[in-house]
């Protein structure tokens, strides 16, 4: 088996009340990375750090921007820090960090053969004139001119013979969405769950199946229990996300992207219709909002 690397960090390295996985920054190379050894010598699914209390400050305020006292931004990095040492913090201006820069990882960071959407442009007829497009897509976030067009609808068959909707977001929209992202990347991987795996940056499915087989042959395990939810995607409350995301962020530019999307609709044969519940599956957004609402602690 392969050996582990010598960094290591806690699962989403989120420093939450609860014991902590330790797992490595391993890409997902289809290898099931059973007993990894961190510095210690123990079995990364074995080693577990207890993580105390953060103790808040009563009298501080629950509202922050990510900004020093300066005015000078501290970067994701600020953003990530500001979320580990205060989890009541709400972040009120978030969306500075998205920059042309950002922009750009993020286009590169897509599946350059997916399929395009409802505008029709791909991947690469995009990259042509890259710099000037994400000049103007940068300018248009800002100023809120801005607009999310509607997903195109397509189904994929399921085992049982039952056809799951997907929906295909635009090019720009995926970008933007990406960015996004990114940005809340940094606060949410300090709140998430040390046993949540999906969707998660630096984690894979073989990771979790390590963590799982470990509890399974060291630990007294009476039944396993495999359960999901019916239809999440398709019947979640839009009114009900967007206050779960306020818990930690209270950037109304951000939010009102969030928004956008969650109200854009979806073209099906040529025809648009709204979307009063759900989001769509397969968009860059949707793993992140089911990730705050199934790790959100009270």
């Amino acid at each position: 088996m392969p050996a582990a690397r010598k960094c290591c960090r806690t699962a989403g390295e989120g420093h939450g009340r609860t014991a902590r996985v330790y797992v490595t920054e391993e890409s997902d190379s289809g290898i099931l990375p059973m007993n990894h050894s961190n510095k210690d010598g123990k079995p990364l699914a074995e080693s577990e750090e207890g993580r105390p209390l953060i103790k808040e400050n009563a009298c501080q305020p629950n509202t922050y921007p990510t900004q020093s006292e300066k005015g000078v931004s501290q970067g994701l990095a600020g953003v990530r820090k500001a979320a580990r040492e205060n989890k009541e913090r709400k972040f009120t201006a978030l969306l500075h960090h998205l920059t042309v820069d950002l922009l750009r990882e993020s286009f590169y960071s897509l599946k350059r053969k997916a399929a395009p959407g409802v505008d029709g442009v791909t991947w690469q007829e995009y990259e042509t004139g890259l710099e000037d497009r994400l000049v103007d897509l940068h300018g248009r976030v800002h100023r809120g001119a801005y607009r999310a067009m509607p997903s195109r609808r397509v189904y994929i068959e399921k085992e049982d013979g039952r056809k799951r909707p997907l929906g295909v977001a635009a090019l720009e929209d995926k970008i933007v969405q990406q960015a996004v992202v990114t940005i809340l990347n940094q606060i949410y991987e300090e709140d998430f769950l040390g046993f949540s795996y999906g969707f998660r940056p630096g984690r894979s499915q073989h990771q979790a199946l390590d963590a799982l087989s470990y509890a399974l042959l060291r630990k007294k395990v009476n039944y396993v229990l495999d359960a999901d939810i019916r239809g999440f995607f398709d019947n979640l409350d839009k009114s009900w996300m967007i206050k779960f995301v306020e818990h930690r962020v209270a950037d109304p530019r951000i939010l009102r992207l969030i928004q956008k999307w969650l109200n854009a609709g979806v073209m099906e044969e040529g025809k648009w219709s709204e979307t009063k519940t759900g989001t769509p599956q397969g968009s860059v957004i949707t793993p992140l909002t089911q990730k705050v609402i199934s790790n959100l602690r009270g």
